[in-house]
C-alpha cells in the first residue's frame, strides 16, 4: 500500500469523481462541453446544471453563477463512506455543510485551509446512468 493513503482518523480519499464550474456562459459552455470536448450529457434528478459523464464514472457540471454556492469551481473526492469521512473532518476541527443528494450522489461541501470549498462525495448505488458500450 502506498505510504499516507490509510491512517486511521484521516480521511480516505479514492479518487476525484466530480468536478463542476459556475459561469455566465452555461449554455455556450455546456455546448463545449457536448460538442468540443465529445462528452455525454446524463440527466441527473435532483442536480441543477448540465451534467456530462466522463468514462471513468466521474461527473462534470457547468452551472450558472452561484448554482454551485459561494463558488465558481467545485471539485469532488471520493469516498467509500460519507459520515465517516465528516467525522473525520470534524475530528480535524473542519466544519462541513448539511448533506445534500441527487441520485447518483451523497455529498457535503467544506472549506479548507485554503479558503476553498471542496465537496467529500459517496456514490449512491442503482442510479440508472450506464457508460456508452464504446467505453467498455
Amino acid at each position: 500500500m502506498l505510504s499516507g493513503f490509510d491512517h486511521t482518523g484521516e480521511v480516505r480519499i479514492l479518487g476525484l469523481v466530480f468536478a463542476g464550474t459556475a459561469t455566465g456562459r452555461r449554455p455556450e459552455m455546456a455546448a463545449f462541453a457536448r460538442d468540443v470536448l465529445g462528452l455525454v450529457p446524463v440527466q441527473v434528478h435532483g442536480a441543477d446544471a448540465e451534467m456530462f459523464l466522463l468514462p471513468d464514472g466521474s461527473m462534470f457540471a457547468v452551472a450558472g453563477p452561484r448554482e454551485l454556492g459561494e463558488t465558481s469551481r467545485s471539485l469532488g473526492f471520493l469516498v467509500a463512506d460519507l459520515d465517516e469521512a465528516i467525522a473525520d473532518l470534524a475530528s480535524a476541527g473542519i466544519e462541513v455543510d448539511d448533506i445534500a443528494e441527487n441520485e447518483r450522489f451523497r455529498y457535503v461541501h467544506f472549506r479548507a485551509p485554503d479558503g476553498a470549498l471542496y465537496e467529500l462525495v459517496e456514490r449512491m448505488g442503482g442510479d440508472g446512468i450506464e457508460p456508452p458500450t464504446s467505453w467498455v
